[in-house]
């Protein structure tokens, strides 16, 4: 007759082992989101026909570390805190129309954006009918959204030259996106990273 194998005690190291896998998964996620890779719900209309409101994005947090941003990027950001208000510098109470913002307010805005880079450091930029005009010349931009005729948002003339360390932001829709042409380009530490691919809804599944 055969022995039954004695039944080892059970002494709760299979829970604790349980525990750390938990802990160490937990762990693994949350310093992909804070070091690498992080996901973004695009909350408004700002940058359609690109992006739709609720669309899911991932964001690159660990390129942005190793190059500069390019334009036509799309970038995750922290504004100056003049985008809360629309104030264009830190004296002033608004933007002046005849010319895209060039004075950022000098504290950061706690929350995110999502834009477009439309021009980098040194870069001479107006814009016309929601049009960069970028070192004298308009950028075709056939991903924009046009603007309606009229729209007093959507042509700022007078030329304006982006600050060294600086980045021009606008959103796709240019009709109704609150950006750089209101509050001013941003400093490039207060990058987050860049929009890589979008994973939902489902059929918008794919690069950017």
């Amino acid at each position: 007759m055969t022995k039954r194998k004695k039944r080892e005690p059970w002494t709760g190291a299979w829970f604790l082992e349980l525990a750390i896998i938990i802990a160490v998964a937990l762990g693994l996620a949350l310093g992909i989101q804070a070091f690498i890779v992080k996901p973004y719900r695009i909350p408004s209309e700002s940058m359609e026909p690109t992006l739709d409101v609720g669309q899911r994005v991932l964001v690159n947090r660990l390129g942005n570390r190793f190059g500069d941003p390019s334009v036509g990027d799309i970038l995750v950001f922290h504004p100056p805190k003049g985008a809360e208000t629309d104030t264009c510098g830190d004296p002033q109470t608004g933007p002046d129309r005849r010319r895209p913002c060039d004075l950022p307010t000098k504290q950061r805005a706690d929350v995110n954006y999502i834009k477009r880079v439309v021009a980098g450091p040194g870069d001479k930029l107006s814009i016309v009918d929601g049009h960069a005009v970028l070192n004298g010349k308009r950028q075709k931009e056939s991903f924009i959204k046009p603007c309606p005729a009229g729209n007093p948002n959507c042509s700022f003339p007078g030329t304006i030259t982006i600050p060294a360390d600086h980045y021009f932001m606008m959103g796709d829709n240019r009709g109704e996106s609150d950006d750089s042409r209101f509050w001013g380009p941003v400093p490039r530490d207060w990058i987050i990273g860049g929009a890589f691919a979008t994973y939902w809804p489902p059929k918008r599944i794919g690069l950017l």
